[in-house]
Protein backbone atom coordinates (compact mmCIF):
# COMPACT_ATOMS: atom_id res chain seq x y z
CA UNK A 1 0.00 0.00 0.00
CA UNK A 2 1.45 3.35 -0.96
CA UNK A 3 2.44 5.66 1.82
CA UNK A 4 -0.20 8.38 1.14
CA UNK A 5 -2.97 5.80 1.39
CA UNK A 6 -1.59 4.51 4.69
CA UNK A 7 -1.48 8.06 6.04
CA UNK A 8 -5.01 8.66 4.79
CA UNK A 9 -6.23 5.46 6.51
CA UNK A 10 -4.49 6.46 9.72
CA UNK A 11 -6.07 9.91 9.58
CA UNK A 12 -9.42 8.33 8.84
CA UNK A 13 -9.01 5.87 11.75
CA UNK A 14 -7.98 8.72 14.06
CA UNK A 15 -10.98 10.77 12.98
CA UNK A 16 -13.26 7.78 13.56
CA UNK A 17 -11.65 7.19 16.98
CA UNK A 18 -12.15 10.87 17.84
CA UNK A 19 -15.83 10.55 16.89
CA UNK A 20 -16.18 7.41 18.99
CA UNK A 21 -14.50 9.13 21.96
CA UNK A 22 -16.65 12.23 21.50
CA UNK A 23 -19.81 10.10 21.30
CA UNK A 24 -18.75 8.12 24.38
CA UNK A 25 -18.11 11.35 26.29
CA UNK A 26 -21.48 12.67 25.16
CA UNK A 27 -23.18 9.43 26.23
CA UNK A 28 -21.35 9.58 29.56
CA UNK A 29 -22.48 13.18 30.13
CA UNK A 30 -26.07 12.26 29.28
CA UNK A 31 -26.00 9.27 31.65
CA UNK A 32 -24.54 11.40 34.42
CA UNK A 33 -27.24 14.03 33.87
CA UNK A 34 -29.95 11.33 33.88
CA UNK A 35 -28.48 9.79 37.03
CA UNK A 36 -28.44 13.18 38.74
CA UNK A 37 -32.06 13.80 37.75
CA UNK A 38 -33.08 10.38 39.03
CA UNK A 39 -31.15 10.92 42.26
CA UNK A 40 -32.95 14.24 42.72
CA UNK A 41 -36.31 12.54 42.10
CA UNK A 42 -35.47 9.82 44.63
CA UNK A 43 -34.33 12.42 47.19
CA UNK A 44 -37.50 14.46 46.67
CA UNK A 45 -39.70 11.37 47.02
CA UNK A 46 -37.82 10.30 50.16
CA UNK A 47 -38.23 13.75 51.68
CA UNK A 48 -41.93 13.75 50.86
CA UNK A 49 -42.40 10.27 52.35
CA UNK A 50 -40.46 11.31 55.45
CA UNK A 51 -42.63 14.42 55.80
CA UNK A 52 -45.81 12.36 55.41
CA UNK A 53 -44.57 9.83 57.96
CA UNK A 54 -43.68 12.63 60.36
CA UNK A 55 -47.14 14.16 59.95
CA UNK A 56 -48.83 10.78 60.51
CA UNK A 57 -46.77 10.14 63.62
CA UNK A 58 -47.49 13.62 64.90
CA UNK A 59 -51.21 13.16 64.30
CA UNK A 60 -51.11 9.77 66.05
CA UNK A 61 -49.28 11.33 68.99
CA UNK A 62 -51.83 14.14 69.18
CA UNK A 63 -54.69 11.65 69.16
CA UNK A 64 -52.97 9.63 71.88
CA UNK A 65 -52.40 12.76 73.95
CA UNK A 66 -56.02 13.84 73.47
CA UNK A 67 -57.25 10.41 74.55
CA UNK A 68 -54.98 10.45 77.62
CA UNK A 69 -56.11 13.97 78.46
CA UNK A 70 -59.75 12.92 78.20
CA UNK A 71 -59.08 9.87 80.39
CA UNK A 72 -57.35 12.01 83.03
CA UNK A 73 -60.18 14.56 82.98
CA UNK A 74 -62.80 11.84 83.35
CA UNK A 75 -60.85 10.25 86.21
CA UNK A 76 -60.51 13.65 87.89
CA UNK A 77 -64.25 14.26 87.50
CA UNK A 78 -65.03 10.86 89.07
CA UNK A 79 -62.69 11.61 91.99
CA UNK A 80 -64.22 15.06 92.44
CA UNK A 81 -67.71 13.57 92.48
CA UNK A 82 -66.60 10.93 95.01
CA UNK A 83 -65.11 13.61 97.29
CA UNK A 84 -68.24 15.74 97.00
CA UNK A 85 -70.40 12.73 97.86
CA UNK A 86 -68.28 11.90 100.91
CA UNK A 87 -68.48 15.54 101.99
CA UNK A 88 -72.28 15.54 101.62
CA UNK A 89 -72.48 12.30 103.58
CA UNK A 90 -70.53 13.87 106.45
CA UNK A 91 -72.48 17.17 106.65
CA UNK A 92 -74.86 15.87 109.34
CA UNK A 93 -72.00 14.29 111.29
CA UNK A 94 -69.90 17.47 111.17
CA UNK A 95 -72.91 19.62 112.03
CA UNK A 96 -73.66 17.45 115.06
CA UNK A 97 -70.02 17.63 116.13
CA UNK A 98 -69.92 21.44 115.80
CA UNK A 99 -73.14 21.74 117.79
CA UNK A 100 -71.66 19.50 120.51
CA UNK A 101 -68.51 21.63 120.66
CA UNK A 102 -70.62 24.77 120.86
CA UNK A 103 -72.75 23.32 123.65
CA UNK A 104 -69.64 22.23 125.55
CA UNK A 105 -68.21 25.75 125.26
CA UNK A 106 -71.52 27.27 126.40
CA UNK A 107 -71.71 24.93 129.40
CA UNK A 108 -68.07 25.53 130.18
CA UNK A 109 -68.68 29.30 130.33
CA UNK A 110 -71.67 29.00 132.69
Amino acid sequence: MPRPQVLERIKSAEAEADEIVAQAENDRDERIAEARERAEEIRTEAEQEAQELTERRLEDAREEIDAECERVLEEGEREREALAERARDRVDEVTDHVVELFQEDVHAQT
